[in-house]
């Protein structure tokens, strides 16, 4: 069975984060929402648990973090071309994310750019030429 990855993620308005991962192209799984959690699949092996401020606190006393003002950590997302790069940030934008919080990356065989979310968490999104990934030594 393949590791599964669940990101762990406050929100101050669940609806609206849902409504912008939705906008993205996660799916809601019932299974593991409620109304103080909702959990976002955007593969077979990565999913985002999206959990209110409330729901947050039972899991650690330390203080939630602005991520408009503060960063902890930047997620990444892997892209199948350019295209689905730059399309993946125009829905964030178009979803009420912020476009490019940090410097798009071109090197030609590498691609990337980036998103915030409504609370300010930072996403990747990057795509690499796979003829370019050197072979495993």
């Amino acid at each position: 069975m393949s590791k599964l990855i669940f990101i762990n993620l406050p929100v101050k308005d669940l609806e609206r984060s849902k409504a912008f991962y939705e906008a993205l192209g996660a799916g809601n799984n019932p299974a593991f929402s409620d109304d103080t959690a909702a959990c976002m699949v955007f593969s077979d092996t990565i999913h985002a648990m999206l959990l209110t401020h409330e729901k947050w606190r039972q899991f650690t006393s330390k203080p939630i973090v602005d991520a408009h003002a503060n960063a902890q950590v930047l997620l990444c997302l892997s892209a199948d071309s350019r295209d689905e790069v730059s399309s993946l940030v125009a829905k964030a934008s178009s979803a009420g994310g912020k476009a490019d919080p940090t410097p798009v990356q071109d090197y030609g065989f590498m691609y990337g750019r980036s998103f915030e979310d409504p609370d300010g968490h930072i996403w990747e999104v990057m795509w690499m030429d796979p003829n370019a990934i050197p072979p495993h030594a």
